[in-house]
């Protein structure tokens, strides 16, 4: 996928979002490291999604992670910020912290270098919701923006997924 049509699918997939989540009388809620924002904007940016869009929190450093969403401290030292587990709990918290139905996730490296020992480009997503809290990981090429692109549509397909009822069951 590259950066230019990148925009354009997470516009298309939000628009399901969005329409699933209202038929379903789902709210949602963010927690973004890597895409710090990108995918609440690009909900936001979606005719109606103030019927679903609870809220969200960016969450770049650990101690947001820890301090606002919960991941446990202990966890982050022992795997660090890029990992599924870290995404389950950051779903986790997002979902609670704002009262929302379903909560999604991004933690990743974005790039130019690698971080906690993980490659550019190793993106991990996580929902949350009462099915239960799965991770979903993932490996994209590009420089930084299509990294985060490609997280960013990753995320709201996952999300999409979950509102279908096929995302977040182990």
């Amino acid at each position: 996928m590259t950066s230019g049509n990148a925009g354009t699918a997470a516009a298309e997939t939000s628009t399901a979002v969005v329409a699933a989540a209202i038929a379903k009388n789902q709210t949602v809620a963010t927690a973004e490291s890597l895409t710090a924002g990108m995918v609440a904007a690009t909900l936001a940016n979606t005719p109606g999604a103030s019927g679903m869009l609870q809220g969200g929190v960016v969450a770049y450093q650990n101690s947001v992670k820890a301090g606002v969403l919960g991941v446990p401290e202990e966890l982050l030292a022992d795997v660090g910020s890029v990992d599924g587990a870290v995404a389950e709990a950051m779903a986790e918290g997002a979902r609670r912290s704002c009262g929302a139905s379903i909560g999604v996730s991004t933690t990743g490296v974005a790039g130019p270098d690698p971080h906690d020992g993980k490659a550019v480009g190793t993106v991990f997503v996580g929902i949350a919701a009462d099915a239960g809290t799965k991770a979903f990981e993932f490996s994209f090429t590009g420089d930084r923006r299509s990294i985060r692109e490609q997280a960013c549509e990753a995320a709201l397909a996952r999300l999409l997924a979950a509102l279908e009822g096929d995302g977040y069951r182990s």
